[in-house]
Formats: C-alpha cells, structure tokens, sequence
C-alpha cells in the first residue's frame, strides 16, 4: 500500500490544521523535551498533511527507520514483524470535523503526528525494535504477548516521563488527544512510577480517558 496523496479533500487538510494548531499550543508546555525537538526536526506544517516519502528520507537518515501505509489495525503478528524490522505502521486516512475529539481506531493524526516525531529519536527507536524482537520471539506465548502488549500501551501510547521535575508527556495516544493531554496531568488522573509487576495486573480502556498513567525519569 501506497500513500495516495491526491485523494486528500479540502477537510482533510482543514482538520489536520485543526488538529495541528491546537495540540502544538497545548504540547509546548506539556509535551517530552524529545518529542517537542523530534518534530522540529521532522518539520511538520500545519498547512500540509505530511508526505510519507518525504518523512521517511528523513527518519532513514536519522535513525533508520520508515513509516510503512496499512489500513488500520493489523494483527499483532504483522505488528512485531515491523517493529523488528525498523518499520512504523501508519494510516493515511484522516479523522472527519465531526469526529475530532474521539475515534475508535488511530487515524493518520494520531499515526504520524503523535508517533513519527519520536522516531528520529535514537534510544526510543532502540526500545521500539526490542519490544518488535521480543514480539515474534514469543509470539506463540500468550501472555507474553499479553505483558508486551501493556508494556507497549503504558509506555509508547499512554507514558509519561519526569523532566526536571516536572512530569511531561510521550505517550502518542495522549500527544494526539487534546482531552487526553488536558486529563493525563490532572488531579482526576492516577500516576504511577513505572513498574513491571504493576503493569502485568494493571488493566486498560480504549474507550475511556486513561484512569491509571506510569512514568519515568530522566535526570
């Protein structure tokens, strides 16, 4: 599968506008030092939906890494096979006005905008192709599977990380959620440090704000 950059409709590019402009007001004082530096690098615009040929020529410069197009979600199987081999998975297709604020599944916003800018990072990537290793090493052990699968859910989809003090955001399903962002600092949200043994018996929600978050530190 291909990007097919001349489907793209006028909303499109008026939702990744939308989108773009509020979260980057919104990230500035919340996001990762990292994540806020990986999309200077990567250049987005908010009056351009992002060509994956052209972000790819720059993540394989970086750190090696590519963006690959699927339709959605793919079986975990297909999932690890990617990751192990340096390859993101991400959409193309864009979120409608109506739908702004909450989706069932990622679209292309949460795919590229929230995930792509930590790609040009060394030591994520790095974690990233270990989780992709571990995946298909036990991949007929289900729960491994299981614990790989909240490892990656409290770290790269929903993780937060102490920066000086200050907790900050690098989860790519809090970046691309204004409600998401707002709830994740909040008194309303739990927050653990990061835990091995916690996260094996700690359970999720894809439909709901995030009840329990882990971070890390960094000196």
């Amino acid at each position: 599968m291909q990007q097919d950059y001349e489907r793209y409709e006028v909303e499109d590019f008026e939702v990744w506008q939308l989108l773009f402009i509020r979260q980057v007001q919104q990230l500035q004082k919340s996001a990762s030092v990292t994540y806020l530096e990986g999309l200077k690098t990567i250049d987005f615009r908010a009056d351009k939906i992002p060509r994956f040929k052209k972000v790819n020529e720059k993540l394989q410069a970086l750190t090696q890494w590519e963006l690959v197009v699927v339709p959605g979600l793919i079986p975990d199987r297909t999932f690890f096979e990617l990751l192990s081999n340096q390859k993101f998975p991400a959409t193309t297709w864009l979120r409608k006005k109506s739908s702004l604020d909450y989706l069932e599944e990622p679209d292309m916003f949460h795919d590229v905008f929230a995930h792509v800018p930590l790609l040009t990072d060394v030591f994520f990537v790095k974690f990233l192709l270990g989780l992709g290793q571990l995946g298909l090493t036990y991949f007929n052990n289900a729960a491994a599977v299981e614990l790989l699968t909240r490892i990656y859910w409290f770290t790269v989809e929903f993780g937060l990380i102490r920066e000086q003090r200050q907790l900050k955001i690098y989860g790519a399903g809090i970046l691309s959620s204004l409600g998401e962002t707002a709830h994740c600092l909040s008194e309303e949200a739990t927050r653990f440090e990061f835990d091995l043994e916690r996260i094996m018996h700690l359970d999720f929600r894809k439909d709901v704000f995030q009840e329990c978050l882990l971070y890390h530190f960094i000196l």
